[in-house]
């Protein structure tokens, strides 16, 4: 026991950074989570309603939100607009977002959350994307949306990964 203190004194020389990871190198093995920077436009104006995603043969729904889940930095998920038509995802959408008829004032004042078969008669569009790109992490970003238009009106998605 006496060696101990001495060797936990002595093994932690390296600077770390928030979340464990030495500023140095990333541990093998060792992938950090940060959420996708996704933007996204869509066929009609979309951006009140809840999304869920839909199985690859959109026959189904496979996650959709809980009705306390629907928050973003304690306030209701909606998409920031961007120019160009492009909204910056808050909620965690994918390449097989289906939108909901509720909106998320109607979706929050629900007294529990609906089955998902509730939820498919509940679908607007299957299909809503018209393109989807993930620029990076939104960790990346000191001004997000500020960043993100510039991106966008520079003509530079092709540095940000096109999804659909």
């Amino acid at each position: 026991m006496v060696f101990l203190p001495g060797i936990i004194l002595f093994s932690c020389s390296k600077k770390v950074a928030p979340g464990g990871a030495s500023k140095d190198s990333k541990p093998e093995g060792i992938v950090l989570a940060t959420p996708p920077c996704i933007i996204y436009k869509t066929k009609s104006d979309y951006s009140r309603n809840i999304p869920v995603t839909l199985s690859d043969d959109k026959s189904s729904i496979v996650s959709y939100p809980d009705i306390k889940d629907i928050y973003y930095k304690g306030k209701l998920a909606y998409p920031a607009t961007l120019d160009d038509g492009f909204l910056l995802d808050n909620r965690g959408i994918g390449p097989d977002v289906a939108f909901l008829s509720y909106t998320y004032e109607e979706y929050k004042n629900l007294s529990k959350t609906p089955s998902s078969g509730e939820l498919m008669k509940r679908i607007l569009d299957r299909d809503p994307l018209l393109e989807m790109y993930q620029c990076g992490t939104r960790y990346q970003y000191s001004d997000i949306e500020k960043e993100l238009n510039e991106i966008i009106k520079s003509g530079k998605l092709n540095t940000c990964k096109k999804i659909k």
